[in-house]
């Protein structure tokens, strides 16, 4: 038989083998040790002191499934391989669905009508958007799809980007921030454009009312811009919850966010006023967050503009992460992609990506490599002059400047010449 050692001869033991000397045993049983020395220094980061430790995870980080690399030969076996790769983390690829839209409301504006449609994006979701159509352009005409942002909005969707005439006062203000007083739906659509807008999961009529807040209705319609203020804080507090519920799912946010925007041009694949050959898509924000996905992943998409949300992603975790919704953030992409190889899939067709240099969602150097990089993939593919990176000296908007570029490049590439 052993003797038991004493609780003091243990806790000797344990210190001696550990390399430590043994703290006397009153002193052990009346609090624990302190904690060891670090050297604290501002690091004016989103994590704080948990910065540098971050920080020491993604140094060197290389994109395995970069154009840019030695992994693939061919743009088409990057872009085969790299959009099989993005599905996947996407978590979501439900069937494919007859759109069955059904038209709900239709108004005659001067030189346009605006039909208000729902339609199927998978066994799942009946969409809510918004369809563009000019009477006196040449049919079947070009069409854009375009994609609203966030903004901080969530009560507001598809209207974000469409002048109605008379607009909620919540979305009068939106509009002259973010769109500097023009929506671009409605601009599109004066130059000849076919244009949809959808709403994304968890905005406008997809967005969220708790049970307290039953008895204010659903119809935006009537809200006064302090119930806009209080139930779009309500929305904002739910972002977490909405991306948890879904990770318990086995999905992700912006996998439906990103399959609703794809299934937006299966439906205008079924418009006759549409050419199935001559279709773009334009997004400020999460909006250009989106663009970048949809160009990257459907090859039905002729050309694109980004606009207002491009940077390489390694210098944001330092102070740039805080800023963006939950919806930007896709799980495991970034051992694979960085964002500029997403919107990269594009080519060889006509790509344009519009920075604001005062832009503090994102850090500048972030912002210009991430131009270099897309660059650097359209030289390789041999399609340089497919590639358009601008800088504005602007805030985060998308100025009417921005907007005039743009359609000019939509007309360029997506107009008869």
């Amino acid at each position: 038989m052993f003797p038991q050692p004493s609780r003091r001869r243990f806790l000797t033991t344990m210190a001696a083998a550990a390399g430590v000397s043994a703290w006397p045993l009153d002193a052990a049983e009346k609090a624990p040790p302190g904690d060891l020395p670090r050297e604290l220094k501002p690091t004016a980061a989103d994590l704080g002191t948990l910065f540098t430790e971050v920080e020491k995870l993604v140094r060197g980080r290389r994109y395995s499934y970069s154009f840019l690399g030695d992994r693939f030969r061919t743009l088409e076996d990057f872009k085969k391989s790299a959009r099989d790769k993005v599905f996947e983390l996407l978590l979501y690829r439900p069937e494919k669905v007859d759109p069955k839209a059904e038209v709900l409301a239709q108004i005659e504006y001067d030189g346009y009508t605006l039909e208000k449609i729902v339609f199927s994006t998978s066994p799942h979701f009946r969409v809510p958007a918004y369809v563009l159509i000019p009477k006196k352009a040449t049919f079947p005409a070009p069409a854009i799809i375009d994609l609203h942002s966030h903004g901080g909005m969530f009560l507001f969707g598809k209207e974000k980007v469409i002048d109605f005439g008379k607009n909620h006062p919540a979305m009068e203000r939106y509009h002259q921030v973010n769109y500097d007083g023009r929506p671009t739906a409605t601009a599109l659509v004066r130059r000849g454009y076919v244009v949809i807008s959808i709403d994304a999961f968890m905005f406008g009529e997809r967005r969220v009312l708790m049970d307290a807040d039953i008895p204010v209705g659903y119809d935006r319609s009537k809200y006064s811009l302090e119930e806009v203020h209080r139930l779009n804080q309500v929305c904002r507090a739910k972002e977490a919850t909405i991306v948890k519920s879904l990770i318990l799912a086995g999905l992700s946010w912006p996998g439906i966010v990103i399959w609703d925007d794809m299934r937006t041009v299966d439906y205008l694949l079924t418009r006759r006023e549409v050419d199935p050959k001559r279709i773009g898509c334009v997004g400020i924000s999460m909006g250009g967050y989106r663009a970048m996905f949809l160009a990257g992943l459907d090859e039905r998409i002729a050309a694109a503009c980004v606009v207002g949300f491009m940077s390489t992603v390694a210098p944001m975790i330092k102070a740039h992460v805080d800023t963006h919704s939950f919806v930007h953030f896709i799980p495991m992409l970034h051992q694979y992609l960085d964002w500029p190889d997403v919107v990269s899939m594009m080519a060889p067709k006509p790509l344009m990506v519009q920075q604001c240099s005062q832009d503090r969602l994102f850090p500048f150097d972030g912002m210009n490599d991430s131009l270099r990089r897309i660059e650097a993939v359209y030289e390789k593919a041999g399609v340089r002059k497919n590639f358009a990176g601008r800088f504005y000296d602007a805030p985060h908007m998308f100025s009417k400047t921005m907007q005039d570029d743009a359609f000019a490049w939509f007309d360029h590439h997506l107009k008869p010449k």
